[in-house]
């Protein structure tokens, strides 16, 4: 069955009566659900397996799909207008979001956000039902070796995530790099950094950092400042017309990100939360004007927004293709597909092309579902501002407060959320900035599984990251990015 007979296939089942409820479904339990900071699409879909048994597998699977893509459409709302990210994968949407509401601007914000989503998320539908098979032997060749690679092409970020100090900036990510490494060594099974506390033996989750160092930081501000008049300006929710000069600033950012989020997406382990700062990254890099990012840039929003959208498509690719799943997320969702009686891999498309072809095929469908959805309720959603602003701060810390406590129904995660609340809050008290913090705690894990995986793999030989071109490779630009800075200061100063 090729491309085309496929995809009739698959919009017969999209486009069924059946088919269109189920999606619409779908997308808006995820959109709520990203909204609301802490239950993010993992607990979504656990929580509706046991819902879908007696359902047809294919609808069952087309709603979980619509669930989690819309979580990732929805999660930009609460990093916008409350600087609490909905989900891991809108935490760099905050940058520049956030600052945009504060300006009155949360309304374009908003519709930026919408915008940019959709563009993200239906490109990545068309490189899935057109690269799939393809892109599927390029992720199997990605080994340790080349995932580390990846990883420290990631951390040549930290620079450009800093705002004004770069030494602040690298020991905020050594701090993150430090954090990481708490709990049991997941290859020799040691304790490490716990001070015998059986609570630390996993780890601290990423989205009690997160909300500590962005909501509560940011509650704790606004206390703080409490007799700031400029902060009466967020209550203005600001027009959500984007004018010709808004879009033609979104251009770029949306076609480089949709394509670089979609192909981030497809490689196991990455996801959309290391698609969405390398996309905010990228742009940076790439303006003319970086200053103006983590000020309310339109760039600096659009450039996350759609990387993290497309990297939801691309990982359906090693999903449906190979059944391997490439985050949390998506090992969920394999599960879904497990216990419906359905095997993904290589003959899915074979044995059962109703259920590989309708996925895609629905994933059109309720892009088109979000858009609708979302851009007429941008006036609601952007009304959160308008809530006065004693009740507004008692909110962002209810939802907090349940989103990390509905991850483990531990107490402890809630004092290590109030604790980092207080760390964020002296960070920006005293300039240093949260983001290498996040991006290292992200990219550290992984790195450092990479890197003993090779080691064990070459025997202790540093020669593994050499014979491979494509770690090579970004070896070789994450130098160049390292040194481009230095070099580029260096010219500037006057020769004596």
């Amino acid at each position: 069955m090729g491309s085309f007979e496929g995809m009739m296939t698959g919009f017969q089942v999209a486009l069924s009566l059946e088919g269109i409820l189920f999606v619409f479904l779908g997308v808006f339990i995820g959109t709520f659900i990203g909204m609301m900071p802490g239950l993010g699409p993992i607990s979504a879909i656990a929580i509706m397996i046991p819902v879908t048994y007696s359902m047809d597998p294919t609808i069952a699977l087309v709603m979980m799909a619509g669930v989690y893509y819309g979580a990732i459409f929805g999660g930009s709302s609460s990093s916008i207008l409350l600087n609490a990210p909905g989900v891991s994968g809108t935490v760099a949407t905050a940058f520049d979001g956030y600052p945009m509401a504060q300006q009155g601007k949360a309304g374009k914000a908003l519709a930026i956000a919408a915008i940019a989503s959709f563009t993200g998320g239906t490109v990545s539908v068309i490189l899935l039902m057109l690269f799939s098979p393809l892109l599927s032997a390029v992720a199997i060749t990605f080994g340790p070796p080349e995932y580390f690679a990846l990883m420290l092409l990631g951390l040549t970020a930290i620079a450009s995530l800093s705002e004004g100090s770069t030494v602040k900036a690298i020991i905020s990510a050594v701090v993150g790099f430090m954090v990481v490494t708490i709990g049991i060594d997941g290859q020799t099974g040691t304790t490490r950094f716990t001070f015998g506390n059986p609570n630390l033996l996993e780890g601290i989750d990423f989205l009690v950092i997160a909300l500590g160092l962005f909501a509560l930081a940011e509650v704790c501000m606004l206390i703080f400042n409490r007799n700031d008049d400029s902060v009466s300006q967020q209550k203005n929710i600001g027009s959500l017309k984007l004018t010709r000069d808004d879009l033609n600033e979104m251009k770029g950012p949306m076609a480089r990100q949709s394509l670089l989020g979609f192909i981030l997406g497809v490689l196991p382990g990455a996801g959309a939360t290391i698609a969405s700062f390398i996309g905010y990254i990228t742009e940076k890099k790439l303006s003319k004007n970086p200053e103006e990012f983590g000020k309310g840039s339109i760039k600096g929003l659009t450039g996350p927004e759609t990387a993290n959208n497309a990297a939801t498509g691309g990982a359906f690719v090693p999903l449906l293709s190979l059944g391997i799943p490439g985050s949390g997320t998506t090992a969920v969702l394999l599960g879904a597909f497990l216990v419906l009686g359905i095997q993904p891999g290589p003959l899915l498309v074979q044995d059962n092309p109703e259920v590989f072809w309708g996925i895609i095929a629905s994933m059109y469908v309720g892009n088109i579902f979000l858009l609708v959805l979302n851009l007429p309720l941008v006036p609601y959603i952007a009304r959160v501002l308008r809530i006065p602003r004693p009740l507004l701060i008692s909110l962002v810390i209810i939802f907090s407060l349940i989103g990390v406590y509905a991850l483990s129904f531990s107490t402890f995660d809630l004092y290590l959320l109030l604790a980092f609340g207080v760390i964020g809050f002296l960070m920006r008290i005293y300039s240093f900035p949260a983001p290498p913090f996040i991006l290292a705690f992200i990219l550290g894990g992984m790195m450092e599984q990479a890197l003993r995986q090779a080691l064990t793999i070459s025997d202790g030989s540093l020669d593994i990251f050499f014979q491979s071109p494509i770690a090579l490779t970004m070896i070789a630009i994450a130098l160049l990015s390292f040194l481009i800075p230095y070099i580029k200061d260096r010219r500037k100063k006057p020769v004596a």
